[in-house]
């Protein structure tokens, strides 16, 4: 009896002494709003860039002012996570951002509100344990001022705070470079094909086309200033006061003398150029989805910077898409897109394994991206021994290159291979100093041998990346010029419905497509320009990947296989990721309670050892 009081005793007083600890703890900490955040894109605290830019790029103080609405115990969790946000942006700034949380009650200060630019939000809450739900009308929005300049979040959703700093650094980033007059400009080479201005993202709306990759970019990142150059014929030089220039896919071949005008620029030094283009062509409002293979003379350019280019099209047996789509009947029928390559970052994969490197800025922490219509790609470092030539995507080992000269690219319910598989790279990386891809090669066009600095390139093989291909596919064909526009609404006529059911699939099945393409091609131009320093701050825009099988091994199908072999194949592959989906399963909801039961019977039989050898 003695001894089980005395055990008690001491009991007790540890218990105590915990509780003194968490209770000090609590009250040392009540005071500062330090916090630790174990995540990988550090989703729950300012990331440096952010930092550095109120810090160092601020010369004068900034003001910011938090419209918000409370009531609501969700809402009232996001204005303090907000709050907590803006506040480490203040102390990051160091006097150059001040800021002040008003919520709009009387009518004057919501007369303010809205003056300010702040649209007015329902916000509910549902609750637990009924079905009945509160809700109430208020502000949630930001407003910035620096200088003469003013921006504005007109509102928020109190859902989420996931990739808020993202948005509020670019508001300041925008603001900034605005009331500075300081903005980076890249040019893009004016040919026919594809276009900025024409590359549609989401299905046709309502008869017309969709917003284009151009009109989203300018609205989302304002701060770029992305410029049309004309080479007329590669008459005239490319501006140098550009920091780059883009190549799109083109319809028509590129002359010796255009090519030589975009050499001549990448040697006057610390330049960069991103060419997205590949030999897959096809043509818009073409619901029959036959493209053509040419790379239209690009591969000269490219290839002399280190870079071979394919005349091919790409098809991954190892990862495709797959795009859910409801029939009219109502039935869902499952299309995989043999041409779009679906490509994840592999943890843990040796370099040359690696499908995805998002250790490479353009694709910086990106876990997934999918590629349209890609060509293969080699690399020449014989051609560049001044610089570091490093492949940033890949296939599976289970894609085949389809030579052509034309293919067919529209989503089929089966992907057989046709040809001998293997890893392709379709995305190289080209840094340092340059040697001149076409010198002495163009009559009239001056080029010296080598980049008077260190120079860019990237060759990304995708011909359709910055554009949704079935929405570009099933649009309907425009109408004929000159037309008076009552003559055009009354004649007004809608796309392809099977391609427009594509295209809504292919933004929806792709987690995030429209945002981690935006996000991709934003961090490209940071890479162009070299202003790398906010690449983390976009990472947080992205949500979590899709889950991948790269576990279970794909089955080797060769051309020769017979239809019975080949759908043997496809049961069996199909069967393996059903056993892994179980063990998954099964592992989740056993393994827990398994070893929270282990922990306590270890406990107990130490405790009883412990009491058997106290000694009076």
């Amino acid at each position: 009896m003695e001894r089980k009081q005395k055990a008690a005793t001491l009991s007790g007083i540890f218990l105590l002494f915990l509780a003194v600890i968490v209770v000090l703890g609590n009250m040392l900490a009540f005071g500062t709003k330090a916090r630790i955040d174990a995540t990988e894109n550090e989703r729950f605290t300012l990331s440096e860039g952010s930092k550095r830019l109120v810090r160092e790029e601020l010369s004068e103080k900034m003001k910011v002012t938090l419209y918000v609405t409370t009531g609501l115990p969700k809402v009232d969790l996001f204005v303090k996570d907000l709050t907590n946000l803006i506040d480490e942006y203040a102390q990051a700034a160091g006097g150059n951002l001040e800021y002040t949380v008003i919520e709009p009650k009387t009518k004057e200060e919501k007369e303010k509100a809205e003056e300010a630019g702040l649209q007015k939000l329902s916000l509910g809450q549902g609750s637990e344990t009924s079905d009945q739900a509160t809700i109430t009308q208020g502000y949630m929005g930001i407003v910035f001022e620096y200088g003469s300049e003013r921006e504005v979040i007109p509102y928020m959703n109190p859902d989420s705070i996931s990739g808020l700093e993202f948005w509020i650094t670019n508001k300041i980033r925008q603001i900034h470079d605005r009331a500075e007059d300081q903005y980076q400009r890249v040019g893009v080479i004016v040919k026919e094909g594809m276009k900025l201005t024409d590359a549609q993202l989401i299905p046709p709306q309502q008869g017309g086309q969709g917003p284009s990759f151009m009109s989203v970019m300018q609205q989302a990142f304002p701060f770029y200033k992305i410029e049309e150059v004309d080479l007329e014929g590669g008459d005239v030089e490319i501006d140098d006061t550009l920091r780059g220039v883009i190549v799109l896919q083109a319809s028509e071949d590129w002359t010796d003398k255009e090519l030589a005008r975009i050499d001549q620029f990448m040697m006057k030094g610390d330049k960069s150029l991103l060419v997205i283009a590949g030999a897959v062509n096809t043509k818009p409002s073409d619901a029959t989805m036959k493209a053509t293979l040419s790379t239209h003379n690009l591969e000269k350019l490219v290839g002399g910077y280190g870079v071979e280019m394919k005349n091919d099209l790409l098809i991954d047996y190892g990862l495709e898409l797959r795009m859910p789509v409801r029939t009219q009947m109502g039935q869902q029928v499952l299309k995989l897109g043999p041409a779009f390559l679906y490509v994840p970052h592999v943890d843990g994969a040796d370099e040359g394994e690696q499908l995805l490197d998002n250790s490479f800025a353009g694709f910086f922490r990106l876990q997934e991206q999918t590629f349209p219509y890609a060509s293969s790609l080699a690399t020449l470092p014989d051609k560049q021994p001044g610089a570091e030539i490093k492949v940033v995507a890949r296939t599976t080992p289970y894609a085949y290159a389809e030579p052509g000269p034309s293919v067919d690219v529209k989503p089929t319910t089966e992907i057989r291979p046709k040809g001998e598989q293997g890893s392709y790279p379709f995305a190289v990386s080209v840094e340092g100093t340059l040697k001149s891809a076409l010198t002495g090669q163009v009559e009239g066009v001056e080029i010296p041998a080598e980049s008077a600095a260190p120079s860019r390139v990237l060759v990304l093989a995708s011909s359709h990346f910055l554009t949704n291909p079935f929405a570009r596919s099933g649009n309907p064909p425009p109408m004929p010029p000159g037309m008076p526009p009552s003559m055009a609404m009354m004649g007004q006529r809608s796309g392809d419905p099977e391609l427009t059911a594509l295209a809504g699939a292919y933004v929806s099945s792709d987690g995030q497509y429209i945002m981690s393409t935006l996000v991709a091609f934003k961090n490209m131009l940071d890479w162009m320009t070299g202003d790398t320093d906010l690449l983390a701050v976009s990472a947080k825009l992205i949500g979590d990947p899709k889950l991948s099988y790269t576990d279970v091994k794909k089955p080797e199908i060769k051309p020769e296989d017979t239809e019975e072999v080949f759908e043997q194949k496809q049961e069996e592959y199909r069967s393996a990721r059903s056993d892994l989906q179980q063990k998954v399963q099964w592992t989740v909801t056993l393994v827990p309670p398994f070893l929270f039961a282990l922990i306590g019977l270890i406990n107990w039989r130490r405790r009883e050892s412990m009491r058997g050898n106290v000694k009076i």
